[in-house]
């Protein structure tokens, strides 16, 4: 399972940028990719030529007027697809792709039935309310569609634009509550690599030294996570690691780096003994 945030195709050489993309992905072949600031216009969409034929393209409703937005790919087959739109959550002002995206497969075994959501808030640095807000409501709508499947394994992903410590993801990963209530979600990157701080959106990386967030110091916002409840998640992961986090023959692929998880049952059902 991937996430990736694609820095929109007009900046900074994004046909060169594109190609160093498709080959990454190609390489990694992941079954599942959540892609953001991902464009589509008349003509051209980028997850698709980025993809290819293998994969059904799940888009975000809304997108700019440039037409960057975002999607959820699969290369398993689609059996449902439900969206919550985030862009009436007070607030939220500025992303009119700030929605989540819930779409089921049908894997092959052991992983049968499983519930991906792309979850994609709001941006702005000083607007961790909105996105608290976005959190809330977006979980409220995983739990609608989950009802009562409780052995439905769900994976969570995306650019969240929050670190561990915001109060968004500590609600998202169990560690506080917020508006009431409470969830508790994995962190594929903590539970393989608790003590790396893994920013996937750092000034070491030259395209964020020329963006529009130069001064911010490394963060880790991109995330790939795993529904549990009361004794854990219904997956576990067995490795995580960055995507793209280094110049390909001189080029970075984006200003953001990517999160790739490989995900698997655990040795028993959660809950019950061995």
């Amino acid at each position: 399972m991937l996430t990736l945030n694609l820095f929109a195709h007009q900046h900074a050489h994004g046909a060169r940028r594109q190609l160093v993309t498709r080959r990454e992905l190609s390489r990694l072949s992941p079954d599942v990719v959540a892609l953001q600031e991902v464009t589509r216009l008349d003509g051209f969409h980028q997850a698709a030529e980025l993809l290819g034929p293998a994969y059904e393209v799940v888009d975000h409703p809304g997108a700019s007027e440039d037409g960057v937005g975002a999607c959820l790919a699969s290369r398993w087959p689609i059996s449902d697809v439900e969206v919550l739109e985030l862009t009436g959550v007070p607030g939220s002002w500025g992303l009119p792709w700030a929605a989540a995206v819930a779409v089921e497969v049908a894997a092959p075994e052991p992983w049968g039935q499983l519930l991906f959501v792309h979850h994609k808030p709001n941006h702005q640095l000083d607007c961790e309310v909105v996105r608290e807000r976005e959190a809330v409501e977006a979980a409220r709508f995983v739990e609608r569609v989950v009802g009562d499947r409780h052995e439905l394994p769900v994976v969570l992903l995306g650019d969240f634009d929050a670190t561990p410590d915001s109060a968004g993801v500590r609600f998202w990963t169990g560690r506080q509550s917020l508006d009431g209530m409470s969830v508790r979600y994995d962190d594929a990157w903590a539970m393989t690599r608790p003590d790396d701080a893994g920013h996937t959106f750092t000034p070491l990386n030259p395209l964020v030294r020329a963006g529009t967030m130069p001064s911010t110091p490394g963060r880790r916002i991109d995330y790939v996570m795993v529904r549990g409840g009361s004794h854990g998640p219904l997956l576990e992961a067995a490795e995580c690691g960055l995507v793209l986090d280094r110049p390909v023959d001189g080029l970075w692929a984006s200003d953001h780096f990517g999160v790739y998880a490989d995900l698997r049952r655990p040795p028993h059902p959660p809950g019950q003994e061995a």
